[in-house]
């Protein structure tokens, strides 16, 4: 089950997403502002006039996905000012997922579906506060709250989508060291999907139709536009665009569910113009599960 939730914060202020027993997942965060009356109390009418300013903030899933709770400085979190002048605020949407798995350093997470198959959100190995896996750790490892691997999506996805069960490893030996002297852990996220599903495969530049039975609706489970395998859309390609196979881009699946969410039939476009290039220089394509 998916359960929403949209936070407004005004800039300058800490910002905090949180779920009771599940993970998180950001499916859009902005910076800016599209209406005159939020985060306008004591400001001067000039700054709150512009309506017309927004900007994604990727930083704020790349931080708060996989956690049960985030706590954000908004004071300088986007990359750049999109509307000098302005007073401006973030907006980020986000979705509370089941099934979380948390594995100190050295031990094994165990992943298992009783129906429906594996399919990861996020995986984080590192370690991002003080006190998950503490116990007997002497305080001089636990002092870094801002360590985890970027990679480690990749492994993880590789090693249990698709699977009833499987089995992971928590050791930098699998995810390589993102902080050396830092006692660390592997965090992974994942929902079951269901059994009966369709996907779709569409190569960078290309455009197909998700359509289903009449009488029925798309329900979007998993998008990717990126790469995460050598021979998908490989063919008269050079080795130098398809080597990279830990692409993922963060905005996938908020995009691809707004274009087909909730509709018989939704066209769906692979390009960098509709999702950014995650990965410059290779050649890219969409992965949908849905049913």
């Amino acid at each position: 089950l998916i359960f929403s939730e949209t936070v407004v914060t005004c800039d300058g202020f800490v910002q905090r997403l949180s779920c009771d027993s599940d993970v998180i997942r950001v499916d859009s965060a902005t910076f800016g502002r599209t209406n005159s009356n939020i985060c306008s109390v004591g400001q001067p009418q000039g700054q709150t006039v512009n309506t017309q300013c927004s900007m994604g903030v990727p930083e704020v899933s790349k931080r708060c996905d996989g956690l049960s709770v985030c706590e954000l400085n908004t004071q300088g979190l986007a990359a750049r000012d999109p509307c000098d002048g302005s007073y401006k605020y973030y907006t980020t949407t986000f979705a509370s997922l089941q099934k979380k798995r948390v594995t100190c350093h050295g031990g094994y997470a165990y992943l298992k579906c009783e129906s429906g198959k594996i399919q990861i959100n996020t995986a984080h190995y590192g370690h991002t506060d003080k006190f998950t896996c503490s116990e007997g750790c002497p305080l001089s490892e636990l002092q870094n709250s801002n360590c985890y691997s970027p990679s480690a999506l990749a492994p993880v996805s590789k090693s249990c989508n698709g699977l009833r069960s499987c089995e992971l490893f928590a050791t930098h030996t699998v995810f390589t060291d993102p902080c050396i002297g830092t006692y660390k852990y592997l965090t992974v996220s994942y929902f079951c999907l269901p059994t009966a599903l369709s996907s779709s495969v569409i190569c960078e530049n290309a455009n197909n139709t998700l359509i289903c039975e009449q009488g029925t609706v798309i329900n979007i489970h998993n998008a990717n536009y990126g790469r995460t395998d050598l021979s998908t859309c490989s063919i008269r390609r050079p080795d130098s665009q398809t080597a990279k196979t830990d692409c993922y881009s963060s905005n996938s699946q908020a995009i691809v569910t707004t274009a087909c969410e909730g509709i018989n039939s939704g066209v769906l476009v692979a390009s960098n113009g509709v999702f950014s290039d995650p990965c410059v220089g290779t050649l890219k394509f969409l992965y949908v599960s849905y049913s």
